[in-house]
């Protein structure tokens, strides 16, 4: 993988299921047909994990497991070229849908980038409230 864009290390994955449920719970929602982004601020964030972190769910209605690995790629891809961007001690899952199964690359990206805008916005004016 490029220096230039990292690389999507272990540190940067939500793997257990109360990482899942915390973000879920807690965390902003902004949704559209082809995907939903949950995003939660962790509190004091370990040493180890001081970046974002990215969780991802796409069921088995999206499709067969070649479509479901495209779509976790293309969400994988997108995490990994705008986590410097996304901002520090963020948890974000991200759930596909169907629609997500007929979106190309950079219409992926596109709405993945307006959804996390809106999920941070809502954070942001929820924090202020």
């Amino acid at each position: 993988m490029s220096p230039q864009t990292g690389c999507f290390r272990q540190t940067d994955r939500l793997r257990r299921s109360v990482e899942f449920e915390q973000v879920t719970r807690r965390g902003r929602r902004a949704a559209s047909t082809a995907f939903v982004v949950l995003v939660w601020e962790r509190g004091a964030a370990p040493a180890e994990t001081p970046g974002s972190r990215l969780g991802i769910t796409v069921s088995r209605k999206v499709g067969r497991a070649v479509v479901r690995n495209r779509v976790k790629r293309r969400i994988r891809e997108w995490f990994r070229v705008r986590q410097g961007s996304l901002g520090a001690g963020l948890d974000w899952v991200v759930i596909g849908r169907s629609a997500a199964a007929r979106l190309g690359h950079e219409a992926a990206a596109d709405e993945l980038s307006r959804l996390a805008r809106a999920a941070v916005q809502s954070r942001a004016q929820d924090g202020a409230a």
